[in-house]
């Protein structure tokens, strides 16, 4: 028997540069993306969002959509450089004004609105001045910040700073995958550690705007685990992964302070970047903690194939292997929703009356079923995954996890960042040729168990 508290928030989740497209209208400028897209070689098929979903212009069909799903909440994020072309002080309005459409059509549907500020799509003004790596960027970020809730929260009341930090700094600057591209260990430690203090900054700008929102980070999260827990190699490489994965960001917004093991074998590369106040800064009370969980780490000898192309032992050498085992999605990730059940307990465990409430902010799976001939889209896999995932959350919440809310990942099928258009996470299906939606039958399954409060998963 499934357990979900009376408003508990059923939702789902997109990012602005995989699927507003309008990369080149109304005043938005450059962003890092548009930037590595247009790079020979960074992104399969040489695909980018220019287009991706039309939601610029096609908002009001997909704002029908999630109301028809019986969405009650909808997390977005905001493009930066659509309001801020280059991240400077020089405002957008257009910007700001598909903003207002947005958010009063979300309210409009009876959907809470809950607001990422960052999902990876930086002003290339500001890369081209040191991104992440430059501090300045975290004033810039603060700005920007306080005028996003200037300008919106009257009507928007959750916003989340910065999307997955880790992928921020590992993928975008530790090994390239992402953009802005750089492959360099030093500036990823620059970055992670920047994130942490541009979060505090950031929530403290929006603060000083308005008092009645809420705030809280977006941390991808995984667990490391070891094939045999008793080999100290596998182990000590899972407590290391575990550190920068998880406990890098829990632990400074918790404490303050960064996990031992990593200032043991990298403080020389972390500690020039942490200036006087910073962790002290980030400790900063968070309204609500979002997990974005899609699957755990394996941690094991090597089987003979090729790593994961998001992979970043290497970056540390460890002498271990991650390649996953059993049945996997699309991206080549396993089916392990027992780690999505642990990690939420763990959470409340470890912090106990002090843990924020937690949301699952993004959680999904990538399955490449069309429609058939009887026009739906038959994708079974998809409801599977998220009717064993929706019962770990479930098992947590009975443990005491004190969980508010989930958000699917994602809406639609959208632009995957490096991996083009391939990769179809949606539980609506988008022919990207035509821009027709069609909702999935794990879209019409999801909506079921919104009506029920999920009490037949």
């Amino acid at each position: 028997m499934t357990s979900f508290p009376q408003g508990f928030i059923w939702g789902a989740a997109t990012s602005s540069y995989q699927i507003e497209g309008a990369a080149h209208v109304d005043g938005r400028g450059a962003s890092i993306w548009d930037t590595f897209c247009a790079t020979p070689g960074k992104v399969a098929r040489g695909e980018n969002g220019d287009v991706a979903n039309d939601h610029y212009h096609r908002y009001p069909e997909d704002i029908a959509t999630m109301k028809e799903l019986g969405l009650q909440g909808y997390r977005f994020s905001f493009a930066w450089p659509r309001m801020f072309a280059n991240g400077d002080g020089a405002r957008e309005e257009r910007g700001f004004a598909f903003y207002d459409r947005l958010i009063d059509s979300i309210l409009e549907a009876g959907i809470e609105p809950l607001a990422t500020l960052y999902h990876w799509d930086l002003p290339q003004a500001l890369q081209d001045k040191g991104g992440w790596e430059n501090r300045d960027t975290i004033k810039h970020f603060a700005d920007y910040s306080a005028a996003v809730v200037e300008r919106f929260g009257d009507r928007v009341k959750k916003f989340t700073p910065i999307n997955e930090p880790w992928v921020v700094a590992w993928l975008g600057n530790g090994i390239g995958i992402h953009a802005p591209g750089k492959i360099d260990r030093k500036a990823a430690w620059a970055v992670a550690h920047h994130t942490v203090v541009a979060h505090a900054a950031s929530t403290n700008a929006m603060r000083s705007v308005r008092s009645d929102i809420l705030t809280g980070p977006v941390l991808n999260q995984t667990r490391s685990v070891p094939d045999d827990i008793n080999d100290p190699i596998q182990a000590n490489a899972a407590d290391l992964l575990d550190a920068i994965s998880n406990r890098f960001w829990m632990d400074a917004f918790m404490y303050g302070k960064y996990p031992q093991v990593v200032m043991d074998k990298f403080g020389d590369e972390l500690s020039p970047w942490i200036k006087d106040g910073d962790m002290q800064a980030a400790t900063v009370k968070n309204d609500f903690i979002g997990i974005n969980y899609y699957f755990d780490n394996r941690v094991g000898p090597s089987l003979g194939g090729k790593p994961e192309w998001h992979s970043i032992s290497g970056l540390f050498d460890l002498d271990i292997d991650e390649t996953p085992r059993g049945p996997l999605t699309d991206m080549g990730w396993p089916l392990t929703p027992e780690g999505l059940e642990s990690l939420l307990v763990r959470w409340y465990k470890e912090h106990g009356d002090k843990c924020p409430d937690l949301y699952i902010t993004e959680n999904g799976a990538a399955y490449d079923e069309g429609p058939s001939a009887d026009g739906a889209v038959h994708d079974p896999r998809r409801t599977d995954y998220l009717a064993t995932h929706l019962k770990a959350v479930s098992n947590a919440i009975a443990q005491g996890s004190p969980v508010k809310g989930y958000y699917q990942w994602s809406l639609m099928d959208n632009f995957e960042w490096a991996l083009g258009y391939e990769k179809r996470f949606g539980i609506v299906h988008v022919d990207f040729d035509t821009q027709k939606r069609i909702i999935k039958d794990s879209g019409l399954w999801y909506r079921d168990q919104i009506k029920n409060n999920g009490a037949s998963i």
